[in-house]
């Protein structure tokens, strides 16, 4: 009974106690974000329901943003200290960041369609958008095509501090090049947000933020597990000669 007690006590258990309860909250902020999306926020008077999809979309680029930001400082991180926790956080932060940016083109491209009339077109927004994702996924191509664990490491951190020059040309290239994608955050695009628009919006933001933080925490323990596992074969292949 004591070694029980002891073992919830554990600064382990309380840690898995932490995450459960986190995980727990981001799906019912999720839940109440989605509730907020389809039954509170009003109808949009011009595009109509279609507007919903705003909702997710501003939210999943905050959030594809916000992970290649977390990619950027990483990255730095890694070249100053050289620790293998900077590079584990930088390449989960990219995987799931992608995710979001991916969400982000497949909602548009939805919105565009009814309010547009096309899925796609190569004005500068959107094709900067492509560019970011491609640049993203090379990121992933650029780690799996070098074998020494340093060098990958090392060039993975300047990649993602180069790459993250992409953020900002995506956000201003609505402000720089007035074109078809609307600058609704700033009042253009025909779009009037009233305040349950705002607050659904916000709301959206900040269960998105949560499921981020959530995904990265896992993808961290699987890269971690990850290396376990390749030290204890390395030990394993001492040991024996194998």
């Amino acid at each position: 009974m004591e070694g029980s007690g002891t073992m919830r006590d554990s600064p382990q258990h309380r840690w898995w106690l932490t995450r459960f309860i986190f995980t727990a909250l981001t799906g019912v902020v999720v839940l109440a974000a989605l509730g907020m999306v389809f039954l509170y926020a009003p109808r949009e008077a011009t595009m109509g329901d279609v507007q919903r999809i705003f909702y997710f979309h501003v939210a999943s680029a905050w959030v594809g943003f916000f992970g290649f930001f977390v990619t950027f400082l990483a990255g730095i991180g890694y070249l100053r200290t050289g620790a293998r926790r900077w590079d584990i956080i930088g390449l989960s932060s990219v995987e799931v960041g992608l995710t979001f940016i991916a969400m982000t083109v497949v909602t548009g491209a939805l919105w565009a369609k009814p309010v547009w009339g096309t899925y796609w077109t190569w004005e500068p927004r959107l094709t900067i958008s492509a560019v970011q994702l491609l640049i993203y996924v090379a990121y992933g191509m650029l780690r799996t095509s070098i074998y020494s664990s340093e060098q990958k490491a090392r060039f993975a951190a300047v990649y993602g501090i180069v790459a993250f020059v992409t953020v900002p040309l995506s956000w201003f290239a609505i402000r720089w090049w007035r074109t078809i994608h609307p600058d609704v955050l700033t009042g253009g695009g025909g779009m009037n947000l009233t305040p349950r628009m705002i607050r659904t919006l916000l709301a959206a933001i900040a269960a998105y933020t949560m499921l981020y933080a959530t995904l990265l925490s896992q993808r961290i323990r699987l890269e971690r597990a990850r290396d376990t596992l390749t030290h204890l074969r390395i030990a394993l292949d001492r040991r024996f000669g194998g």
